[in-house]
């Protein structure tokens, strides 16, 4: 993205009152009370920038100032997003700079012109989203190139001389404009870069006005009164002057076309990715990306028609007017007639600035443009060669080649990473059985690899394969089966762990496709499915021990003599209760005990008070846990009075306490009836409660509260919403959600 400085914002209140919603006279109120400030702020942050910008393509310096009120004019009000400031960007300094030297300037307004008619069929073809597929890391490096560019061509004005045609030139020119600098001009651009990096030391009371404004100010005061002798700006008469049709190329069409396209992508791109971080800077309205090329195409065509320089969205701007409290397009639109009005009016103004002091800002421009931050994360994500590689080619290149080099670089190392396999065979310690682990992509690329590994293997050995693959092609799937074939002939024997989505047995039968097969926590958790006529208990034995025996083995290493777990969990019989995924729980955690209804009977039921007794006594859990369930059949027929037979009705009276407390109006189900709990599930919820009243009076669970502070709590599970719900004993019944607790509590 087109950026100037890295802005670290707050999230901002809602944006576009203006346009969703309010009555005018309110409408009106926000854009005086808002906006107007902010496009203030923001004109004063984007003028000496446009003008710094103009100076470092070698354009007419008014082509910079006509940019920017177009880009605020134009693209704010067509564009898609509400708080982006377009204008002229240093992102696309080096492409104007070569593109005037090569075609001159009047042709190079053609070719903005051309550029933006192609953002705009961008637009309209709803392909805009598509520019953002570019790899962060070509956008941090091209960002960077530009920036080292832009300094090496600025530190030549800075030092009284002029810039060259390429960054080779200017570096190995260095050392002879040092021996001939202007002091004048030297000292002028020292001062802007002192306080551009000074500035963010100073109080926020002082910051509030822009860096760069002050900078220029200073600058310009201090060569008038010391009389320096610098360079000054030269505007060829006003604003208006300034305006000139295009000119038609001579020739040579093809690298005309090509500078099209080049325009066209980068300034695309940089606007697309300028308007996604600012979206993160407010929580109004997001934009929409095909409205906000056809936007930034519109202000490119006017733009080159009335002779100024390439739009893009700008990031230290847009930040600049989110920060400053914009709310809605106005801001955007305002700081454009500002600049119109001062350029015409203040144009004298502009030509006391130095050109030393406009060299200064940008030279801190483009080394802010250089981040250490960027470099950092190429260096974790393995992506530094792809950022030192595109940097050097767009600095001694140019800016299409260095990013069509980067981007093919990023994209051969996205595909190695994509395909390569990490295959080990060794024999496991103290066995004579071996394990052959293959992970990642297994492809005809990894034959050489696989089979490497499979030959350690020694002939006739037991092996287990764990094979965590996610795609599987028919070439390495006949390289195994070979493999597998030879070792059984030997009298070995293989087992095959497959943890991954891609399967041995479907490589056979269809073609090879990513997440071909259910995931692991598919498999386990998912219910029986496939043929009836087939034994689901036995088939999914087999299963686990094919796929999931091997995952599961090294939680038991520690449990396989005895047990500690944590809690004592009471839930009801029903298939749909797994409790262990519910509590997001493993092996060895719950101790846990299933009846119909989840009831704690205080006489007759030998089976629960066994339990909890052992559970209190031998394994001293430390909570207990009584779970019901929605949709609950026990609780329907307890509460439609059903005859259920000799069987089950016996045991649903120790379940006739909850029904009369339900029918009485327990606070429970009070609070579930006002979230919209039918009466059977607020039955459900109250027989928790009922049961939890039972445990309290429990004497072994008195005493493991008084002796060792044991906690007894409810949940109730919501089949239909897959949540779970708290139930304390006081009836206090809340939405348990640690992530966001978005749910109404429930008194």
């Amino acid at each position: 993205m087109a950026v100037e400085n890295d802005v670290a914002t707050p999230l901002l209140p809602s944006t576009e009152p203006g346009e969703g919603s309010g009555s005018r006279s309110g409408r009106l109120a926000s854009v005086l009370r808002h906006d107007v400030p902010a496009s203030i702020v923001v004109f004063l942050v984007a003028l000496p920038l446009s003008l710094g910008i103009a100076l470092a393509s070698g354009a007419p310096v008014a082509a910079g100032l006509i940019a920017a009120v177009v880009g605020g004019l134009v693209a704010g009000t067509l564009g898609g997003s509400v708080l982006q400031v377009s204008g002229p960007a240093a992102g696309l300094t080096v492409v104007v700079a070569e593109s005037i030297s090569e075609f001159g300037w009047r042709v190079t307004c053609f070719i903005v012109v051309a550029a933006g008619l192609l953002q705009i069929l961008f637009g309209f073809s709803r392909i805009a989203r598509a520019a953002l597929a570019v790899a962060p890391v070509v956008v941090h490096a091209m960002l960077a190139g530009i920036g080292i560019t832009i300094a090496l061509q600025q530190v030549h004005v800075l030092l009284g001389g002029s810039s060259h045609s390429s960054a080779w030139k200017n570096i190995k020119e260095l050392p002879d404009q040092l021996m001939n600098l202007h002091s004048g001009d030297a000292f002028i651009g020292v001062v802007v870069i002192a306080i551009m990096l000074g500035w963010r030391y100073l109080p926020d009371r002082v910051r509030a006005i822009p860096g760069p404004l002050v900078a220029v100010f200073i600058a310009t005061v201090l060569s008038l009164v010391l009389s320096t002798g610098a360079e000054r700006i030269v505007l060829d008469g006003s604003l208006f002057d300034a305006i000139a049709l295009p000119s038609l190329p001579s020739g040579d069409w093809s690298a005309v076309a090509i500078m099209v396209l080049t325009v066209a992508l980068i300034a695309s791109v940089e606007s697309l990715l300028s308007a996604v971080a600012v979206d993160k800077m407010h929580s109004g309205r997001r934009t929409n990306f095909d409205r906000e090329l056809i936007g930034q195409g519109s202000a490119n065509v006017v733009s080159g028609l009335l002779g100024g320089l390439p739009i893009t969205g700008v990031i230290v701007r847009s930040a600049t007017n989110a920060q400053a409290g914009a709310r809605s397009r106005a801001s955007t639109i305002l700081h454009g007639f500002w600049i119109l009005v001062f350029s015409v009016a203040l144009a004298g103004l502009v030509e006391q600035i130095p050109k030393a002091a406009l060299a200064g800002l940008l030279i801190v421009i483009g080394v802010q443009l250089l981040k250490l931050a960027h470099i950092k994360l190429a260096q974790r994500t393995g992506d530094l060669l792809v950022y030192a590689v595109t940097v050097v080619a767009v600095v001694f290149l140019n800016l299409l080649e260095g990013v069509i080099i980067g981007l093919a670089l990023a994209f051969g190392l996205l595909l190695w990473r994509v395909v390569r396999v990490a295959v080990t065979a060794m024999e496991i310690p103290g066995s004579k059985r071996w394990l052959v682990t293959i992970d990642g992509s297994c492809t005809f690329l990894a034959l050489p690899k696989l089979s490497g590994e499979l030959a350690k293997v020694p002939e006739g050995a037991e092996v287990t394969v764990e094979m965590t693959v996610d795609f599987l092609d028919h070439a390495a799937f006949e390289a195994i089966e070979e493999w597998v074939r030879q070792q059984e002939n030997s009298g070995g024997a293989v087992d095959f762990v497959e943890i991954g989505s891609a399967r041995m047995a479907h490589a056979s039968i269809a073609p090879p496709a990513r997440g071909l097969g259910r995931s692991v926590l598919d498999e386990i958790l998912g219910p029986w499915r496939g043929d009836k006529n087939i034994d689901p208990v036995t088939s999914g034995i087999a299963a686990y021990h094919r796929s999931h025996a091997h995952v599961v083995r090294p939680h038991l290493d520690d449990l396989h003599d005895s047990q500690d777990p944590d809690s004592f969990f009471l839930t009801c019989s029903d298939s749909r209760i797994v409790p262990n995924v519910i509590t997001n729980s493993g092996p060895g955690d719950m101790f846990t005990v299933r009846n119909v209804g989840n009831l704690v009977p205080e006489s007759g039921d030998a089976s629960v008070e066994a339990a909890l007794i052992f559970a209190l006594q031998e394994l001293n859990v430390r909570s207990v846990v009584v779970c019901g369930h929605s949709s609950c059949g026990a609780m329907k027929a307890l509460h439609s009075g059903a005859d259920t037979g000799p069987g089950i009705g016996p045991w649903l009276a120790h379940a006739d306490p909850s029904l009369e407390r339900f029918r009485l109006g327990h606070p429970v189900a009070v609070a579930a009836e006002a979230c919209g709990f039918g009466a059977v599930d607020q039955l459900s919820m109250v027989n928790v409660a009922v049961q939890l009243e039972v445990l309290h009076r429990h004497p072994a669970v008195r005493a493991a509260v008084a002796e060792r502070g044991l906690t007894v709590s409810g949940l109730f599970f919501d089949i239909a919403s897959a949540r779970v719900i708290e139930i304390t004993i006081d009836g206090l019944v809340q939405i348990d959600d640690i992530e966001q607790r978005s749910t109404p509590e429930l008194v």
